[in-house]
């Protein structure tokens, strides 16, 4: 609880089965861009500028692959197993660029439940709008934890 206020945390271990997907989708903004940018003080001109990106086998700016890694660790703790889970470890391949005002949908799947050390193993595959595979990976996730209350239910006995 914050002060009174119940909070939502997502699901426990127990809740969750193997073969459970989600899909995800987000467009690059130039919002999200200029925030990402912004907030991690990162100048690559790869992500930025389109005279020198038209010089590279890019040909345009990228999205930074870190953005499109924070759309799927956001997707865990919004969704699967959802609020209050972490993160333990992950390994992703970026397959393919993702260019600035494209569509990219992830799709998520449980391919592990291990109640013994309370983790969850996810497999990510991520598409750009055209259907290239930009992004594999696996992550596996603690689920969020049964919450204590912070107080006795009982009445203090001197009030």
């Amino acid at each position: 609880m914050l002060l009174g206020k119940k909070r939502k945390i997502g699901r426990m271990i127990e809740e969750i089965s193997v073969g459970e997907k989600l899909e995800v989708t987000e467009k690059i903004d130039d919002r999200e861009l200029l925030l990402y940018l912004g907030i991690s003080n990162d100048n690559n001109p790869l992500f930025i500028q389109h005279d020198y990106a038209s010089l590279t086998p890019f040909k345009k700016p990228i999205v930074p692959q870190i953005m499109l890694l924070a759309i799927v660790t956001g997707a865990i703790s919004k969704y699967l197993p959802g609020p209050g889970s972490s993160v333990k470890k992950q390994e992703v391949d970026f397959l393919n660029p993702v260019y600035h005002y494209e569509s990219v949908q992830f799709g998520f799947e449980v391919i592990d439940v291990n109640n013994q050390d309370h983790e969850i193993t996810v497999k990510v595959e991520g598409e750009n709008e055209e259907g290239t595979v930009i992004l594999n990976g696996q992550f596996v996730v603690c689920p969020p934890y049964p919450t204590k209350p912070l107080t006795k239910t009982t009445s203090f006995e001197n009030f």
